[in-house]
């Protein structure tokens, strides 16, 4: 793909993202019931879900993207590893941070250690040693393949932060899927949603949220490649010109300058 056509598919995507932000905040505030037990605190539910959910998506794909890598050694794998892994932190510390504001009213405490919230801890902490490792190895390549094993061994931590609350007894609701009769109970968290067009409201009003967060991802993502592209590119020239500069008349190889996402 030449840059010029990642260059306006990429400002598509950043409009597109930008309008969905715009009508998911309106629909937020002003479209979305006040919910019967927490009232407008609740609001809050739709930011905390939405980030949790692409820092899951997030991480996903570094998955993916590690098991590619390991199967074809290629930069652009690696490259989408790093940023995926960049913005699933980001979403993931948003998801921390809104949990906790909405936890002070509902559980009289801004942090408890409960198992979803001790695994979250976990979870964040694994993945910033991510960039520690990246950082204390120096051939590329090796970079690569480790950073790759890393990041599907690290997934673990998600999938254990997904499934606590539905195995475990914890104050934390579940807002998707069963869980086990003994996990919590049913007095605990955000349970209590009004029926009929109150309910289905709230359901959309979710959905827009998590699908604004879910383009923010993609727009995060196409962009920080494009940004990574562009400095191995720089780094290029200027070994290009430093040899160049020393007299070394050799081709280097063009590969990373020619290589677009």
């Amino acid at each position: 793909m030449n840059t010029t056509r990642l260059d306006r598919n990429i400002r598509i995507l950043n409009w597109a993202t930008a309008v969905t932000l715009l009508i998911a905040l309106a629909m937020v505030f002003f479209y979305a019931p006040v919910e019967r037990t927490m009232g407008n605190v609740q609001r809050i539910f739709y930011f905390h879900v939405g980030s949790a959910w692409v820092g899951a998506v997030a991480f996903f794909v570094a998955l993916v993207v590690g098991f590619l890598y390991l199967r074809k050694p290629d930069r652009k794998w690696d490259t989408i590893a790093l940023a995926s892994v960049e913005i699933g932190l980001v979403f993931l510390t948003m998801a921390t941070a809104a949990g906790s504001v909405w936890g002070k009213p509902a559980w009289n405490t801004w942090w408890l250690w409960s198992p979803r919230l001790t695994l979250i801890t976990i979870a964040w902490l694994t993945y910033a040693a991510y960039f520690m490792l990246r950082g204390a190895i120096e051939d590329e390549e090796k970079r690569g393949r480790f950073a790759a094993v890393y990041v599907i061994i690290a997934f673990v931590t998600i999938i254990s932060t997904y499934i606590s609350i539905r195995i475990l007894r914890d104050i934390h609701p579940v807002v998707f899927g069963g869980m086990a009769a003994t996990a919590q109970g049913a007095e605990q968290g955000l349970q209590e949603f009004a029926p009929g067009v109150e309910s289905m409201r709230m359901v959309i009003t979710l959905n827009v949220s998590v699908l604004a967060f879910t383009l923010m991802y993609g727009a995060w993502l196409a962009n920080r490649i494009r940004l990574q592209n562009l400095m191995d590119n720089a780094n290029t020239l200027k070994m290009h010109v430093a040899a160049r500069l020393q007299g070394d008349n050799t081709r280097l190889p063009r590969t990373m300058m020619n290589e677009n996402l």
